[in-house]
């Protein structure tokens, strides 16, 4: 029989000790897994992969958030606006529309896709 990888598990240098300190004459390895393989070993759940459709729509999300620059747009229109130096023109105002919409678009498809009722 060929033997897997191994497994790499992070520990904290205390939690090393105490892991040291119940092994006692075993190694770690062998009381790691007379531990996880014990017969009374708790049994957790498997984790809830969210249903396609959500993931397809918080595909959409994140694609569409990586295609635009509306956060860093906006964050140089408050600084305007905070500084008293910007200058509403009609091509900036059709600018501030598209960005609220795509804003408000994103925030009902998150919550669409996270399944919170609006």
């Amino acid at each position: 029989m060929s033997r897997l990888a191994p497994f790499s598990l992070r520990l904290t240098p205390a939690e090393r000790s105490q892991l040291e300190s119940q092994a006692g004459g075993m190694s770690l390895s062998a009381y790691i897994k007379s531990v996880v393989f014990a017969a009374e070993a708790p049994k957790y759940r498997k984790r809830r992969k969210p249903p396609v459709a959500e993931q397809q729509l918080l595909a959409e999300v994140l694609a569409r958030l990586g295609q635009t620059r509306q956060a860093n747009n906006l964050n140089q229109i408050a600084k305007h606006l905070n500084q008293g130096t910007l200058i509403v023109d009609p091509v900036l105002e059709e600018d501030l529309k598209r960005a609220v919409a795509e804003v408000a678009w994103i925030r009902t498809t998150l919550m669409e896709a996270l399944g919170v009722k609006q």
